[in-house]
């Protein structure tokens, strides 16, 4: 018997807003929170961009000892955690704390604290190193520190599948969940990239935009000008709780998962497959978890990146996946909002689907001045969208070919 699923809680963290509710309002502002990177000298550099989280203070979320034993990267799963759970209202008893597990996606775990420890290192030498490197370094952390938190006992797991990481853990909390394995799991993405050597990685490569006059419009998703994404850090977090034990406490449901499915485009481990055949069977595999026709959907939260082989792909795998359907369903990328926190980011989208579902607004594509009409997909402009989606697609693609998709639903009984 399958068991329905819904998002009872989410907890957002990003350039935008921290918490449900300020990262609604940042959506609908319609405005970018990409800034000029100030975490550390970009000089050397050619992007000097970033999606910061400034107004993050970990003591709003942490006791003392928490904060300063956390590096950022699980001081950000712990927060989030701490939000989704305030926001769906659930204090777990002694008998749910023994199911309640913890899924974390994350490309980068606690890279960028290992990156500060070894400059430490190379100054002063072993001595001066925090003794809790070890601990915190490991993609595994931000679950644990998050299970040590809040005392949860349940199925700790983390990946590391690049930028399709949060989708990840989602899709497969959601499918343990269905399956009557635990009423309820925490799962979603984080990630705490800015470093210098973490960062300039990814400059090395070429795949970050270089719009380092006007951060703000740096990001544009299927925009012709595209020129590649902006790194970010945020974090992501949703309560998925069984439907029935939900009802039972009464709790409020954003959204219902409904489907999940990933595949690998075995073509290389930065561009995506050019057919984008193995990105529509992802889709695909998730509307058949769904049970749902590709006519269903009413809105795709597309993960482009603003990268222009990555948004290309997408475009011919949600036409191939949607058929006729991908030239009639609005579709919106939000990155140019938030940036591009990695692992991160198929959790903070799923969010903001979940809350799209609820709240009746979809929104728009920012910097979208001249669409890459060759794409043939209907993007969302200006102010957004009234729409109050029934079925909405959430995707996320990452490097070494890997992707994720999530098909959402409205709350039972709305």
């Amino acid at each position: 018997m399958r068991r329905r699923v819904v998002i009872t809680g989410v907890g957002p963290i990003c350039a935008i807003g921290i918490g449900a509710d300020a990262f609604w309002a940042g959506l609908r502002q319609c405005r970018s929170g990409i800034t000029a990177l100030t975490r550390f000298d970009p000089t050397p550099f050619r992007s000097r961009i970033a999606g910061q989280v400034d107004d993050f203070v970990p003591r709003d979320f942490l006791d003392a000892r928490q904060a300063r034993r956390l590096d950022r990267y699980s001081q950000l799963a712990v927060a989030a955690a701490r939000l989704a759970l305030d926001d769906a209202r659930l204090a777990p008893s002694v008998c749910l704390r023994e199911s309640l597990g913890v899924y974390v996606g994350s490309a980068l775990g606690g890279l960028a604290f290992a990156e500060e420890q070894h400059a430490c290192y190379l100054e002063q030498g072993l001595g001066v190193v925090s003794p809790l490197l070890a601990l915190s370094v490991f993609g595994g952390a931000a679950p644990c520190n998050i299970a040590l938190a809040f005392d949860l006992r349940g199925p700790s797991v983390a990946n590391a599948n690049s930028c399709a990481s949060g989708a990840i853990a989602i899709g497969e909390a959601f499918h343990l969940i269905r399956a009557g394995h635990t009423p309820a799991m925490l799962a979603g993405g984080v990630e705490a990239p800015l470093a210098p050597l973490t960062f300039g990685s990814f400059a090395l490569i070429r795949a970050l935009s270089t719009r380092n006059d006007t951060p703000e419009s740096a990001s544009r998703p299927f925009d012709r000008e595209r020129d590649g994404f902006v790194m970010a850090e945020g974090a992501a977090l949703l309560v998925l709780e069984e439907y029935e034990h939900a009802r039972a406490r009464g709790a409020r449901a954003y959204a219902e998962v409904l489907g999940y499915g990933t595949t690998n485009d075995a073509h290389h481990m930065t561009a995506p497959r050019p057919d984008g055949t193995q990105a529509a069977r992802a889709i695909t595999l998730s509307l058949r978890d769904a049970g749902i026709p590709p006519s269903a959907i009413d809105y795709v939260n597309a993960h482009a990146s603003s990268t222009p082989l990555g948004d290309a792909a997408e475009a011919r795998a949600l036409h191939l996946a949607l058929g006729e359907h991908a030239t009639g369903v609005p579709v919106s990328g939000t990155k140019g909002y938030y940036g591009h926190p990695l692992g991160a980011s198929g959790a903070l989208e799923a969010a903001l689907a979940a809350l799209a579902l609820e709240r009746g607004w979809l929104p728009p594509n920012l910097n979208l001045e001249r669409a890459d009409e060759g794409l043939g997909l209907p993007l969302i402009g200006g102010a957004g969208l009234a729409c109050r989606p029934r079925w909405v697609l959430t995707t996320a693609f990452g490097f070494g070919g890997i992707n994720a998709s999530l098909v959402l639903g409205r709350a039972p009984g709305t």
